[in-house]
């Protein structure tokens, strides 16, 4: 991978919050722990400052919150594995694993764009709390039981089938729920963690 590239990667992998190790960020990024060094200060100079944690069990750790753009799949780029016709069983296999991955990319970055207004305010509200692993409280309404606040654990995003939902455990139901982004009337980041 080229230099920018792979500075990106090292980017994205510390955007997670986790504390990496130059040996570690090295070893995944297939360099060495100097050209690591080098990413880091070629951010810095970008103005992304990335925390260095000194001793043995130091590292690398991103404190800010930063929007990378996803690299993108088109449909051109599906169609053009669909084109090829395999005849070894194993290489078939793999390229129609390589096509599913590519679909999912391709169907993310589409959702993705679907983000707007309303919507993307509740999106940026739950991405936080999953970030921070903090509690939400909502307003939700229910067929079952209409209009309840409830305390949630926000655990990951999804878009299907045209609508955004959020997938949490419900203080209120005791157990993982979905809650889909349209019956979701009021939102507040609470202070309170979870585990």
């Amino acid at each position: 991978m080229s230099k920018v590239s792979n500075a990106i990667t090292m980017l994205k992998l510390l955007g997670n919050g986790k504390k990496y190790s130059v040996l570690e960020l090295a070893n995944i990024l297939e360099v060495t722990p100097r050209m690591v060094r080098v990413y880091k200060e070629d951010l810095e100079k970008a103005g992304i400052y990335i925390d260095t944690i000194m001793g043995p069990y130091g590292g690398y750790v991103l404190k800010e919150n930063i929007k990378i753009p996803a690299k993108s799949f088109y449909k051109e780029d599906i169609e053009v594995l669909d084109k090829f016709e395999i005849k070894d069983e194993k290489d078939k296999e793999i390229i129609e694993n390589l096509k599913d991955k590519i679909k999912d990319i391709y169907y993310e970055n589409k959702a993705e764009k679907i983000l707007s207004g309303e919507t993307l305010s509740k999106y940026n509200l739950l991405a936080r709390a999953i970030k921070e692993k903090r509690k939400v409280k909502i307003d939700y309404v229910s067929k079952s039981s209409g209009l309840k606040t409830r305390i949630i654990y926000p655990a990951d995003l999804f878009y299907y089938g045209n609508d955004w939902y959020c997938l949490g455990y419900c203080e209120l139901r005791e157990d993982m729920r979905q809650f889909d982004f349209k019956d979701i009337k009021k939102l507040e980041l609470l202070d309170e963690k979870y585990k």
